[in-house]
C-alpha cells in the first residue's frame, strides 16, 4: 500500500513539474510576441482602472466603465486596450507624416513623466502653466521664442556684458521665465499636427483652443471628463502616476515607430534615386555590339533577302494604374479620422480632392460622423491642387501664413 502511495505521489510531481515548464515557456513566447502590445494584466496592476467617486461621474463615460465597487467607478480595460491600439494607430501614422504631436499635462504628478517621456522622441511638450493663445495666436508665442534666441546671441556676441548689472538681473529673469514656459516648444515652427492631454477637465482651454483650428485631439479620459470633446479618448486613471506612465510609454513607443518608419523611407528614397544613375553609367559604358555586328553584314545579303510585308503591330492597351491612397493629413484640417473617411468615398488622393467640390466633401464628413461635421473643407481642394503639383514649399508657406507659422 505504502509503495503505491508512493509512486502516485511521485507521478503527480512530475506531471506537476511538466506542466510548469510548459506554462513558463508558454509565457515566454507569449511575451515576446506581445512586447509592444499593452496587457489588461499591466493595466491593472499599474491601476489604470480605478475611476473617481460615483457622484462625480460624466454620464456619456458610461459605454467605458464595468461596474461601481465602494462607491467608486471601475473602468473597463479591454475597452481601454481597445482605445489605446486605436489611438497609437493615429498616432504613429501622424509621426510618420513628419508633423509634430504636443504633449499637454500641467498636474503635478505627471509633470516629470511627460516631461521625461516625451522628450526621448524629440516632441514638444507643456508641462507648466498652459499659455492662453498657445494655438489660436501662435505666431505671438513665436516672438516670445524668439525673444530667447535674441538674448542668447546677446550672450555671445558679448552686448550682454554692456548693460548694467540691474538690467542683466532683468533679461537674466526674462530668459528663465521663457526657458521654464516654453523652451519645450523652442523647435516648433508650425501648429502641430495633433494633441495629447492628460486630464482634459484641467486642460479644458487646450481642449478648446484645438477644437477651434480641426487639430485632433488624444487624450487619457477619467470617469469624471466628457469622451465627446475629443477624438481619441482612451479612458484611464489619469490621477496616479504609474497610470499615467504606463499609458505615456505605450504612447510614445507609437511615435517612435512612426518616425522610425519615416527615416526608413527617407533612406530607401535615397537608394531608389541612385540606382537608376548607377545603371545608366552601365549601360554607356558597355560596348554596343549589336550595332557593330549589323554594319559588318553584307549589303548583298540584305538586298537578297524576300522582303515580308511588315504587318502592323498592334498596341497593347496601356493597363491603367489604380489610384493609390495618399496622406492626406498634410492638408491643414483633415485629421486620421477625416482621411478615412474621405478615402472611404472615393476621394484618397491630391487629385481627387482637387476636383472635388467644397461642398461635396462637407457632405461626406456630415455623413460620415458627427464629430466631423464641424469640420471646414473650404480651403482643401486648394491645398490639395498644390499637393498634387508637387508645389510643397508653396503649400508649407500658405499654411503657415493662413494658420500662423514662421513668420
Amino acid at each position: 500500500m505504502e509503495t503505491s502511495l508512493a509512486s502516485k505521489w511521485a507521478g503527480r510531481t512530475k506531471f506537476c513539474d511538466h506542466l510548469h515548464i510548459a506554462t513558463t515557456t508558454e509565457r515566454k513566447l507569449s511575451t515576446k510576441k506581445m512586447a509592444s502590445k499593452i496587457e489588461v494584466k499591466d493595466l491593472l496592476e499599474a491601476g489604470v482602472h480605478f475611476g473617481h467617486l460615483t457622484r462625480k461621474w460624466n454620464p456619456n463615460m458610461a459605454p467605458y466603465i464595468y461596474m461601481e465597487r465602494n462607491g467608486i467607478h471601475v473602468i473597463n480595460l479591454y475597452k481601454t486596450v481597445a482605445k489605446l491600439d486605436e489611438a497609437n494607430e493615429a498616432l504613429k501614422k501622424i509621426a510618420s507624416s513628419g508633423r509634430k504631436i504636443l504633449f499637454v499635462a500641467t498636474k503635478k504628478q505627471a509633470k516629470d513623466i511627460v516631461a521625461d517621456k516625451v522628450s526621448k522622441v524629440n516632441m514638444p511638450y507643456i508641462t507648466e502653466r498652459w499659455p492662453g493663445g498657445m494655438l489660436t495666436n501662435f505666431v505671438t508665442i513665436r516672438k516670445a521664442v524668439k525673444k530667447m534666441a535674441a538674448i542668447d546671441r546677446m550672450k555671445k556676441d558679448g552686448t550682454f556684458n554692456t548693460l548694467s548689472k540691474k538690467e542683466r538681473l532683468q533679461v537674466d529673469r526674462l530668459r528663465a521665465k521663457l526657458d521654464k514656459n516654453l523652451g519645450s516648444i523652442a523647435d516648433m515652427t508650425r501648429l502641430p499636427g495633433a494633441l495629447f492631454i492628460v486630464d482634459t477637465m484641467r486642460e479644458h482651454i487646450a481642449v478648446k483652443e484645438a477644437q477651434k483650428l480641426n487639430i485632433p485631439i488624444f487624450a487619457m479620459v477619467d470617469t469624471n471628463s466628457d469622451p465627446r470633446d475629443v477624438d481619441y479618448a482612451v479612458p484611464s486613471n489619469d490621477d496616479a502616476g504609474k497610470s499615467i506612465e504606463i499609458i505615456m510609454e505605450s504612447v510614445t513607443q507609437a511615435v517612435a515607430e512612426g518616425l522610425e518608419e519615416r527615416k526608413s523611407e527617407k533612406t530607401g528614397g535615397k537608394d531608389k534615386e541612385e540606382a537608376p544613375k548607377n545603371e545608366e553609367k552601365k549601360a554607356e559604358s558597355t560596348p554596343k555590339k549589336e550595332e557593330k555586328a549589323a554594319e559588318e553584314k553584307p549589303a548583298k545579303k540584305a538586298e537578297a533577302a524576300p522582303k515580308k510585308e511588315e504587318e502592323p503591330v498592334k498596341e497593347k492597351p496601356a493597363k491603367q494604374e489604380e489610384a493609390k491612397p495618399e496622406d492626406l493629413t498634410k492638408i491643414e484640417g483633415i485629421g486620421p479620422k477625416a482621411a478615412e473617411a474621405l478615402a472611404a468615398n472615393g476621394v484618397g488622393t491630391y487629385a481627387e480632392l482637387a476636383a472635388s467640390d467644397a461642398d461635396k466633401v462637407k457632405e461626406i464628413l456630415s455623413e460620415a460622423s458627427s464629430t466631423l461635421a464641424h469640420l471646414d473643407p473650404t480651403s482643401w481642394p486648394k491645398q490639395a491642387k498644390m499637393a498634387a503639383d508637387g508645389k510643397w514649399d508653396e503649400l508649407k508657406e500658405w499654411q503657415d501664413n493662413v494658420k500662423g507659422g514662421v513668420e
